[in-house]
Formats: C-alpha cells, structure tokens, sequence
C-alpha cells in the first residue's frame, strides 16, 4: 500500500530497494484494476499478462496513454468519483478524462508535497502563481493546469495570483506580495510559456524593478513554443535571472494521468524519479528496454494511480535516462532529460497548448 512509501524519504532508496518496494505495488494495482476495469482487463488479456512472471517494474504492461482520450477508464464505483482531471487539449482534440476518488487526489496532494519539500524544505511558505485564479473556477472538474496550482496552494501558506483574468500582469498584486513577503523564501509557480510570456515579457515593459532573488522558481511544459523561438533552458534561465534576480530553478516533467507523481529539477540540472514512480526508456521499433544514454519513447509508472489504470503508461515523448543513483545532488533514483514530443504526437501539455494559441 502507498502507506508503506511514507516510511522513506522520496530519494532514499538505491535502485534495489525501490525495485523491491515498487513492483509489489504495481502488481497490486494491476491486479486491483484488472478486477475493477473491463477495459483494462481486456487490454491485460490480449497482451498475455501473467503475474507469477514479473519481476520488476518494467515487466509490468505499458498501457498507452492515448487510450485515455478513446475510453472512460475507470476501476471505482461512479459515485466514487471525487474529481474529473481533464488533460489539455487544442481546439479539435480529444482529451483524457482521469476519475479521482477522494483517497488517489489526496494521495497525489501529499506525494507532491513530500517532493517538492525535498528541494525547498518542509517549511509551508508563500505561492506567487503566474496565472489566473480563473484556472480554479470548476474544481469537481479542472485541467492539469489548474490540478498542478491547487495542489501548489494546498501545501503554500498563503497563495497569490498575480495575472488578471485577461492574462495581463497585476504589477500592483505583485507589489504588494514581494512587499509582504519578498524577504524571505517563497516559490514562484507558472507553466513556462506563461512565465515567458506573461510575466517576463510584461517586466521587461515596466521601469520598476521587482526583486524575486528569495524565490524559487518552478515551471513545467511549454518548452516546445520558446526553442521554436530559440530560447534554450539556458536563456531562459539567464533572462529571468537578470529581471528578477531568481536563481533557484525547479522546473519539473508529469502528466495529467499521473499527477503527483512529478519528476523535478535539481540543482545539476537532472529530472529525478522519486520513489513513488520510475521511467524506463523503450525502442521504438520493438519497445525493448534501452540501455542509459540511449533515446527512446518514455514509459512512466507510478505507484498512486488507484481510481484508474494509470500506474504503467507508454507516453508520446522522447527521453534519455542520463544515471541512476549517481546524480552529484545525491538524491537516489534515475534522472533523465526530455527530448520533446514525438513527431506523430499531438500537441497536448497544458503551457504547450495555451502556447498554440501565440501560433
């Protein structure tokens, strides 16, 4: 049971342990969701799944992601059904529809605090977003966009919006925030596009100069629109740091269909997979396992998905598995770097997708 991760710190564990703690919880949630989902069981079925002859985590079946946006997956009782977390979509596009009961939302909130309190100390301070609390308005059914900021708030000690409904920067909010709270540590949240072109860009119009050098800034998505416009996560960086004196950077990978379970930034520069899920690197021609240093389509699994059958997924994207264990931060686990979308993948994380629309 997930219960049985609380005991560790999230990077704690070398590669043998985790194996040991991980794949007895996936075999569990394989077996719970093969009973409760007959898409899933259908699925399991065709891929001649046998139990007795796992091993690892990585013999556990990729399910693709995809077929969230083709079928209502769901291994809970209807009534059951907590929250409806869509993934972002452009006009035209299906989406993925993830049905949370109350026990997997308040799973993914704590893992995510448990993480992220591994880079910024578990100390609850103050969550400047750079977007809209209109990101919030339907909370019984909301994108990952809004998921990742209500989670934020949930572990932030006083949250402050600081973009107008029309997306334009409230530089008097912002004022009064770094005002109250500018002298001591707080995060920064925004999807990376959004921080580009909604914060930084609107900065560089005003003569005012705001000092954000206590934050730490976390972004995620959206990298796709900024290096199409030749901006590198080096200039990104640099920019920001030179307009708002940031530079303590988490940028972060995750998906709606597994939410919480987020791999972060260090301060090497590394996306690290906690204790609570792990990535493995397939072939795209026979999706045999990679070896590290190898590119290949990302498969993700997590421990936290119990309402659905999302704990082993194959995505759309492209990585690399850069070490394990052997991270100069010393934080244990694999750390990898994003390469991208596939080229016959659609468009769909959430800074991504708002981005579309700059096209």
């Amino acid at each position: 049971m997930i219960d049985d991760f609380y005991a560790y710190s999230p990077y704690e564990l070398d590669a043998a342990a985790k194996s040991r703690l991980l794949t007895g919880e996936l075999k569990r949630l394989t077996a719970f969701h093969r009973e409760h989902s007959p898409e899933y069981a259908g699925f399991l079925r065709t891929v001649g799944y046998d139990e007795d002859k796992v091993e690892k985590a990585s013999d556990i079946p990729f399910f693709p992601v995809r077929m969230f946006k083709e079928f209502d997956l769901i291994s809970i009782d209807r009534s059951e059904v907590f929250k409806t977390l869509t993934s972002s979509g452009t006009t035209g596009q299906s989406v993925s529809k993830i049905f949370l009961d109350k026990q997997t939302a308040l799973s993914q909130q704590k893992v995510m605090a448990r993480i992220l309190g591994d880079f910024w100390g578990k100390k609850r301070i103050p969550l400047l977003v750079i977007d809209t609390p209109a990101v919030l308005r339907d909370r019984k059914m909301f994108t990952a966009r809004g998921a990742a900021v209500l989670g934020l708030s949930v572990i932030a000690r006083d949250t402050v919006y600081v973009l107008n409904d029309d997306m334009s920067l409230n530089t008097d909010r912002l004022r009064e925030f770094l005002e109250k709270y500018g002298s001591q540590p707080f995060t920064v949240f925004g999807f990376t596009f959004m921080v580009w072109q909604h914060f930084y860009k609107e900065l560089l119009k005003t003569d005012e100069r705001f000092d954000l050098s206590q934050a730490f800034l976390m972004t995620g998505g959206g990298w796709k629109k900024l290096v199409d416009s030749a901006v590198s996560h080096s200039e990104f960086k640099r920019c920001i740091t030179e307009t708002t004196g940031i530079t303590h950077f988490l940028d972060h990978y995750g998906m709606a269909e597994q939410t919480g379970c987020i791999y972060a930034e260090c301060e090497c520069g590394h996306l690290h997979a906690s204790i609570y899920s792990d990535v493995f690197i397939r072939d795209p021609e026979d999706f045999s396992l990679c070896p590290n240093g190898t590119k290949g389509i990302i498969q993700v699994v997590s421990a936290l998905p119990g309402s659905y059958p999302g704990h082993s997924l194959l995505t759309e994207d492209e990585g690399i598995i850069l070490g394990e264990d052997d991270c100069p931060c010393g934080r244990k686990g694999k750390y990898i770097e994003i390469l991208g979308r596939m080229k016959s993948a659609e468009i769909r994380g959430c800074s991504d997708t708002y981005a579309d629309k700059f096209r």
